[in-house]
């Protein structure tokens, strides 16, 4: 699973590695401890312009779909394993025409032993992005005024699948990680078999792995309230 992850600084190096159109002046500040319901920037092409404008925006972690009563399902959906993705009624329609791609600097797993749990930083070892596979969803808000901009909430989720060597020592999940050069691919809107896309990237997410790192972290990080790049730091 995925339930903690960090963002520093890297929204502006994303419009040159995933040739971004537009950014939203309205993107969340960085942050080194990164919960569900947190609002996140998301890269994803609208097909409302021809051809589709790639943009990054801000959204909320945990997908709320658009039949949903209450935006508090989003905070059970913050992940969506990969296995189920067709099957399930929450994520099949924004597997089809909403995927996302959720850029990190790293993320945060724990390793269960006898001894308790211990908190890992995970994250590329040159320093680039880390990219997520996702789906996001709009969901409108029924409580709000049909002229309230705030009545739309963008929200996503991110999808996780077996956790392979050396990760797999760490957690049995890992995020689904996309290549820089597979995003074209994946937020494609016009794609015909996305059961054939979703097999490519599960396929092409070990090499990812291949050029990630990992140390040991303060348990500070269990504390939602702890936000410094302290949190990063080797222990």
């Amino acid at each position: 699973m995925c339930g903690r992850f960090v963002v520093a600084n890297v929204a502006s190096e994303l419009v040159g590695v995933l040739r971004v159109d537009v950014e939203s002046d309205d993107l969340p500040a960085p942050s080194y401890n990164i919960a569900p319901t947190s609002r996140v920037g998301i890269v994803l092409d609208s097909a409302k312009t021809d051809p589709p404008t790639r943009r990054l925006e801000p959204a909320r972690w945990g997908l709320v779909p658009s039949w949903a009563k209450d935006v508090k399902v989003g905070a059970r959906a913050f992940n969506a394993r990969s296995e189920e993705l067709e099957e399930k009624p929450m994520f099949r329609q924004a597997l089809i025409k909403r995927r996302a791609i959720v850029p990190a600097t790293g993320y945060y797993e724990w390793q269960t032993t006898d001894e308790g749990k211990t908190p890992y930083f995970i994250h590329p070892a040159d320093g680039s992005p880390l990219l997520f596979a996702g789906l996001y969803e709009w969901w409108k808000d029924p409580a709000k005024a049909e002229d309230d901009p705030t009545k739309w909430v963008l929200s996503f989720t991110i999808i996780t699948r077996d956790a392979v060597a050396p990760l797999g020592s760490i957690h049995d999940r890992m995020p689904l990680f996309l290549d820089a050069d597979f995003a074209d691919a994946w937020l494609d809107t016009e794609v015909d078999n996305v059961g054939d896309l979703l097999d490519a990237a599960l396929d092409a997410a070990p090499e990812v792995v291949a050029g990630l790192t990992d140390h040991v972290v303060s348990s500070a990080v269990g504390n939602v309230r702890n936000d410094s790049p302290d949190l990063i730091q080797p222990v």
